[in-house]
């Protein structure tokens, strides 16, 4: 289990953008960094600054994934056949703990993993607590009986900042999602671009 040392929402500053597009956001009153020096000019990034910063970005969104995980995920993304972005994208995406966030069971990711972590979540009807466990398309995923009704749950349901994407057919009466097929970079509803060549590039240097 990966223990968050940082406030999460430190990297919405260092990046300079509101990464899960939430209103909570600090970024949304404060746009310069977080810090003593948060408020210098930021210089001009060079090619590797750029790459690095969107590989921080991709690793963040996810609940920032501890880096020896995330190079193993990109690593298995190089492997297979096809375009490597691509394949990063749908390895995250197959993730429990990004597929119980994107099902809208809870309202952020760090809370779907500690979600999954505590035993809430069943995969085709077997308990999964390990956040990185990576689903099938087809796979069902429920939230246990006993814990369809914590409030986290039926507040994350009514939220109004983000919906179900189409690649998740969530039923929020049962509280069971079908991760229907393994998504491409086009049809995930990131709040910010997210560049996955540029993460391809950082790892191939």
């Amino acid at each position: 289990m990966s223990k968050r040392a940082s406030s999460k929402y430190k990297i919405d500053r260092r990046m300079g953008e509101n990464i899960w597009g939430r209103p909570k956001s600090p970024v949304n009153r404060r746009e310069y960094g977080p810090g003593q020096h948060g408020q210098r000019r930021k210089g001009k990034l060079s090619d590797f600054g750029v790459q690095l910063r969107a590989k921080q970005k991709l690793k963040g969104y996810y609940g920032d994934v501890r880096e020896k995980q995330f190079r193993a995920i990109y690593d298995e993304a190089n492997r297979r056949k096809g375009d490597t972005g691509e394949n990063l994208i749908g390895l995250l995406e197959s993730r429990l703990d990004a597929i119980v966030f994107r099902a809208k069971f809870v309202p952020t990711v760090f809370a779907a993993r500690q979600f999954v972590n505590h035993g809430h979540v069943t995969v085709n009807g077997v308990k999964v607590n390990i956040g990185s466990y990576r689903c099938k398309a087809g796979d069902v995923i429920e939230v246990r009986q006993k814990s369809k009704q914590l409030v986290t749950v039926l507040e994350a349901v009514q939220l109004a900042e983000r919906d179900v994407p189409d690649y998740i057919d969530a039923d929020h009466n049962k509280m069971v999602a079908t991760f229907v097929r393994v998504p491409t970079l086009a049809d995930v509803p990131y709040a910010v671009i997210m560049e996955p060549n540029l993460v391809v590039e950082f790892y191939s240097r």
